[in-house]
């Protein structure tokens, strides 16, 4: 018996959430968008009626408000959100105790063995809109299918579309709906694999399914044959409510207020960032030996680079990490303006096994300095105590110290 996967996808999360919070603002266009001020202030969300006037996620704020005058504009509340959707999940619980959070408004449900208790899949996805709309205030489009590829494709390609908001996908309708899409509809497909499929001739998800596998893994490997295999409907992969409990990295990114081109704000951003991975790789018991720095450039030049380095030992403190990262920006900048930058530790491991010790590396010390800072910031926030390098202008430390995800909380 094939599984029966949904893939829950809330409806203009963010906008949804504060129209259920302020019932004023429902019959109005909303939007929600980062700060004007800075260059966060692009669209997060859009409700239906701002999209009728044609407002687009991702786009500028003020190109929103030139399209729709009269919509309403609110701030994030990422708190909130995460603790709407953490409720979602909870409630999706009464039908099945597998669960697997995909994003912040996207959900897997296999409900495979809840057939008996709640009827067909379509009464049950019917049921669960019903209910996330009464409960919640947010309108749930549901992809069905045998596993989370299809399920997703079902959900993002046509239950988007259709006047239900529930659609189904299977290996026997799958060469008739899903592939005449265009290569970049395939789930797993990013751009650039999609450029690449094209140049080839395939340009359709039907042309991989029909491309000879043995050539796609001898040019991709394992992830041309991956793709083969979702073309043709297949994903072996569970869904497991345990997916985001074991991390493979911490990672920080930020986004610039303006173009940085002076290397010593680059470095009190980079230490910033890496004093903030380290803390939260403290915080849930981590220690990692790679470290990795992404910075890209403005939007319209697109260059940048992604460098990375193994440490001869794991840690989790914030210099180890900032030295690091500084001797691969100091390599690699080619003095280009630098419009969001990122810090990563990954190969990690739980600092509350065995791990490698270094004779040179005072990490009996540093473990005792960290957990003094930690408890400060624990009781009285992270700007009670930094370094003296963040009272500088570049610093970005207080205006993030007050958002969760580069948002405001």
């Amino acid at each position: 018996m094939d599984h029966i996967i949904f893939l829950i996808d809330m409806q203009t999360f963010y906008a949804s959430v504060e129209k259920m919070d302020f019932p004023e603002f429902r019959s109005k266009p909303l939007i929600v968008a980062g700060n004007p001020k800075q260059r966060s202030g692009i669209v997060l969300a859009a409700c239906p009626i701002a999209k009728q006037f044609g407002v687009l996620t991702a786009e500028p704020l003020g190109q929103a408000l030139n399209k729709c005058p009269q919509a309403i504009v609110r701030l994030p509340r990422m708190q909130r959100y995460i603790n709407v959707s953490a409720a979602v999940t909870r409630f999706l619980q009464h039908y099945t105790h597998l669960i697997e959070p995909y994003s912040i408004d996207e959900q897997f449900m296999d409900v495979t063995s809840s057939l008996n208790l709640f009827g067909d899949p379509l009464t049950i996805a019917q049921k669960i809109q019903r209910d996330m709309q009464q409960r919640f205030g947010i309108y749930a489009r549901i992809g069905i299918g045998p596993n989370k590829a299809l399920a997703k494709m079902a959900c993002d390609h046509f239950s988007k579309k259709n006047q239900t908001g529930i659609s189904l996908l299977t290996k026997r309708n799958m060469e008739k709906k899903l592939w005449p899409l265009p290569i970049g509809a395939l789930f797993g497909v990013g751009h650039r694999m999609e450029q690449h499929f094209i140049g080839m001739g395939i340009r359709k998800i039907g042309h991989l399914a029909r491309f000879p596998v043995e050539l796609l893994r001898k040019r991709w490997g394992v992830n041309g044959e991956l793709l083969w295999q979702t073309a043709h409907g297949l994903d072996p992969s569970p869904v497991s409510p345990n997916t985001f409990i074991d991390q493979k990295a911490i990672g920080h990114h930020i986004t610039l207020p303006y173009d940085y081109t002076d290397q010593q704000a680059i470095r009190v951003i980079l230490l910033e960032l890496s004093e903030e991975v380290a803390a939260r790789a403290r915080s849930e018991r981590y220690m990692g030996c790679v470290v990795s720095i992404g910075v890209s450039g403005p939007f319209e030049q697109h260059n940048g680079f992604h460098r990375q380095i193994r440490l001869p030992y794991a840690t989790n403190f914030g210099l180890d990490i900032y030295h690091a990262v500084h001797r691969l920006f100091s390599e690699s900048w080619a003095h280009q303006p630098i419009r969001a930058a990122a810090v990563t530790l990954s190969d990690l491991q739980k600092s509350t096994e065995t791990f490698q010790l270094d004779l040179f590396a005072r990490i009996e010390e540093k473990a005792k300095l960290s957990a003094a800072v930690d408890r400060i910031h624990c009781k009285y926030g992270r700007t009670a105590l930094f370094r003296g390098a963040s009272l500088l202008p570049a610093s970005q430390l207080r205006v993030r110290a007050g958002k969760i995800g580069g948002h405001f909380k």
